[in-house]
């Protein structure tokens, strides 16, 4: 969400209903490695998901899908799917009128070796305080996302605890 790569000319807030944010995939590349996974999102079966949606010129369509799979497919962990999604107004009520499109999601594929499906606290707080890869630290990662939840609106007291539980790890393995 912080960071989409590529030129749009509308962002806007948005829902998935059917799918939900999860730390479900083991990271070997942009967050971790195969030797040391780290722990990212994927959307996830179940439930619902605010984020954001970008549209971008229809003439430039093929090239953004072209890059959103080279940088989200390195392991092919995504279905690419068109799901109808919902988007609504920049300052609307999340719950408010809205628009229904369709859009390309990348829905984390169960059946993948790199699903981490539904993992303790404990062993998400341990993935995420050791991983790294390509792209970073994997509690930057963590932060960086909380932090855009935040800035829309967004509050997950779940990521909140994560977040609170990694960086004390963090900062008390440091010492």
């Amino acid at each position: 969400m912080w960071r989409p790569g590529f030129e749009y000319v509308e962002r806007r807030p948005a829902k998935i209903y059917g799918h939900h944010r999860a730390f479900c995939v083991f990271s070997h590349v942009h967050r971790g490695t195969p030797e040391n996974p780290g722990l990212v999102l994927g959307l996830d079966q179940g439930g619902s998901c605010r984020g954001l949606a970008y549209r971008v010129m229809p003439s430039k369509a093929g090239e953004v899908q072209r890059y959103l799979r080279a940088r989200e497919q390195v392991t092919m962990i995504y279905r690419e799917v068109m799901a109808r999604i919902h988007v609504f107004e920049v300052d609307a009520a999340p719950n408010g009128i809205s628009e229904k499109v369709d859009a390309l999601c990348f829905i984390v594929d169960r059946s993948h070796e790199q699903y981490a499906g539904k993992l303790n606290i404990d062993e998400q707080v341990r993935l995420i305080a050791h991983g790294q890869g390509q792209s970073g630290e994997n509690p930057e990662y963590l932060t960086n996302t909380l932090q855009h939840l935040e800035e829309m609106g967004v509050v997950d007291d779940g990521l909140k605890r994560l977040w609170q539980r990694v960086s004390h790890r963090v900062e008390h393995e440091s010492r």
